[in-house]
């Protein structure tokens, strides 16, 4: 199974996946990683590791369906059958799913529907749940909507902070973006 992942910061989820890829225990090959912005640490990763790399700059468009429509045909060039939004803070439109057959795959750090947004811990956090989480759904053209696919909860501790919540969130999120592409990667097999 081919993907391309899209990486707005660091890409610690992504290097899960790279991890996860060159140690034999995902059978997936990255074909491209994509960012939104130059610069990212993301994309340093994985050329680092030998990854093709791409960006296409929200800044160097007039508007966002230009941007949309270049990002579009940038991970189009890498024919994936799944794309990866790790930490990809854009927004993409309707037509980039549709063009990727809703084969668009988000990781969100809270318990879907609960919490969307940019702020899934800290709104939990605030709210005074005692469980949150984390969430790999199918994205749709809303705001971390989409079928769910695999979640998985993390008991927020006394005296966590926005940090280290988020922190112990990151490390089951990363093992459950891997787990769920391994279980596409089987189901997507021809044998």
């Amino acid at each position: 199974m081919r993907i391309v992942v899209l990486v707005s910061g660091t890409g610690s989820n992504l290097q899960a996946v790279i991890d996860a890829v060159q140690a034999g225990e995902l059978d997936v090959e990255i074909a491209a990683v994509g960012a939104d912005r130059p610069g990212t640490f993301g994309v340093d990763r994985s050329a680092a590791a030998g990854i093709p790399t791409f960006v296409v700059d929200f800044k160097a468009y007039a508007d966002r369906a230009e941007w949309n429509a270049a990002l579009t045909e940038a991970v189009q060039a890498y024919q994936p059958d799944v794309v990866v939004s790790s930490g990809f803070m854009r927004i993409v439109s309707p037509e980039f799913i549709d063009a990727f057959d809703g084969k668009y795959l988000n990781t969100h750090p809270a318990l879907l529907p609960s919490f969307p947004g940019a702020h899934g811990v800290r709104d939990a956090m605030a709210y005074g749940v005692k469980v949150t989480g984390c969430t790999v759904h199918w994205a749709d053209a809303g705001v971390d909507t989409g079928p769910i696919i695999a979640q998985e909860a993390v008991a927020i501790e006394d005296g966590d902070t926005e940090e280290t919540l988020h922190e112990r969130i990151k490390v089951v999120e990363r093992r459950l973006l891997v787990s769920t592409l391994g279980s596409l990667a089987a189901a997507h097999s021809p044998n």
